[in-house]
């Protein structure tokens, strides 16, 4: 799996509005029915450029921190359980892919007056008008700080790239990064999630606010660097970590610190890619391996897996254990498919429920949404973010009716698969997604050219409906 993200010889900058997704720049919407633009499908023709459709989105906009970050991980809040009024605010950890191993930092922000717009699923006529006509002042917006959500932000610095990391659900300001010098750090992060929270300023800022904060804990016991770590839901401060020598590690909290466990799990025969715990066993977790297997681990039984599965024909990138349905388990491949098993048939060697190959490089990211047991979201090398609804099937009787009231608006591509639910473009080089645990709907995604935020306008199914005013 390629994972590194491509350099260039200077520091990715955001777009403005106007210029995101799948998208390209966008001044105003054409005369023309516009038409689903496919990637490694269709080709631009000389003089033609790309648009977003902003009537797609409850909410899109891209941001940055300074250099690409390959990982991040949405920061759980006290702002409420279940969020579902713009305006909406944001906390989030990202490590950073700096050309120099000195200039990397952990950036801790915040991310306020997020203000979006609850859209119709099909636009009427009068919206897409307002749509063009708001479209065709982006650049305008883009330029106006009251249209631009507040980011605030700490820098942490950090010896070497950040290959991922991840934030503990039960203490959130507690986080674990794994560095491409093969070192785990844990972090308390608590003193800069505090100064965020209690800043009122209308105004972004982070020129100024770097620091040398040192790390909880610092473990070199890897053989080799490493990518897969998870934090235990059920236990609180339980680790795991896996290195590209195919070795995890075991990490249990006492009292301020951790004991990490000398003696590695060992099964796989290549590099581990990713690692998952069970949504609802304490001591259950599964990994991923370039070895093309799915292994589930039960600390309580040794060293060894307790079932091996030969998921894919190639590299096993990312998995995502499904926290509603926990039987249910995904797993994205380096070949561009992806697919989810039922892990109740895995002795029966049936347990694959569907296999999907919409995508023609390799899968980055895959999480089940934490509010829609069958809905997930996908990023790809071939920079599309796709959200999935497995409970979806082809209904031809309401696609012909659906396609008969957008026929005037858009060319919808054939022969999509039903469970297709939206197709996100216009990063470069996409590497992490997230759903936001708190906030219904709402993703946010990181690639080479800058972080997105994104809210489509399909997904409305998961919103309580709209209070009237």
């Amino acid at each position: 799996m390629a994972r590194s993200i491509k350099q260039t010889k200077k520091k990715s900058k955001g777009k403005s509005k106007g210029s995101k997704s799948g998208k390209g720049s966008a001044s105003s919407v054409p005369d023309t029915t516009a038409r689903v633009w496919r990637p490694g499908v269709d080709e631009l023709e000389e003089g033609e450029e790309l648009q977003f459709d902003p009537s797609a989105y409850n909410y899109l906009r891209a941001f940055n921190i300074g250099w690409p970050c390959l990982s991040f991980d949405i920061i759980r809040d006290s702002l409420g359980l279940v969020r579902t009024e713009f305006p909406h605010t944001i906390y989030a950890v990202a490590g950073t892919q700096a050309e120099i191993a000195a200039s990397n930092y952990i950036g801790i922000y915040k991310l306020s007056k997020i203000s979006g717009k609850r859209r119709e699923l099909v636009p009427s006529s009068n919206d897409i008008d307002s749509d063009a006509d708001s479209d065709s002042s982006s650049d305008d917006e883009a330029l106006d700080e009251s249209t631009q959500p507040v980011l605030q932000l700490h820098k942490v610095a950090h010896q070497g790239c950040v290959n991922r990391i991840r934030a503990m659900g039960q203490s959130p300001h507690i986080c674990a990064s794994w560095a491409d010098t093969g070192v785990v750090q844990i972090w308390d992060f608590s003193t800069f999630l505090n100064a965020l929270a209690e800043s009122e300023t209308d105004k972004s800022n982070s020129v100024n606010n770097f620091h040398h904060h040192l790390p909880t804990l610092k473990h070199s016991g890897h053989t080799n660097e490493g990518y897969a770590i998870d934090w235990n839901p059920v236990v609180p401060g339980r680790l795991a970590t896996g290195d590209c020598d195919s070795f995890i590690h075991l990490w249990e909290p006492s009292s301020d610190t951790w004991n990490v466990d000398g003696s590695p799990f060992s099964g796989h025969t290549a590099s581990v890619e990713d690692l998952q715990w069970s949504p609802t066993e304490a001591d259950v977790f599964a990994s991923c391996s370039v070895d093309g297997t799915i292994a589930i681990w039960d600390t309580r039984l040794g060293k060894s897996p307790a079932i091996s599965i030969k998921a894919h024909n190639a590299d096993v990138n990312v998995i995502s254990w499904n926290r509603l349905a926990s039987c249910m388990i995904a797993s994205g491949c380096d070949d561009g498919t992806f697919s989810i098993r039922d892990l109740r048939l895995v002795k029966g060697d049936n347990s694959l429920v569907a296999h999907f190959e919409y995508h023609k490089h390799p899968i980055t990211s895959i999480q089940w949404s934490p509010h829609e047991p069958s809905t997930l979201a996908v990023s790809s090398e071939d920079s599309q973010l796709t959200i999935w609804d497995l409970s979806l099937e082809r209904d031809e009787e309401e696609e012909a009716e659906f396609k008969a009231k957008i026929k005037d608006q858009v060319n919808a591509p054939e022969n999509l698969p039903p469970q297709l639910l939206f197709v996100h473009q216009g990063q470069k080089d996409l590497k992490e997604l997230h759903w936001h645990q708190q906030i219904p709907g709402m993703l946010v995604s990181t690639a080479a050219d800058s972080f997105n935020i994104l809210m489509p306008v399909n997904l409305e199914n998961t919103l309580p409906p709209a209070s009237s005013t």
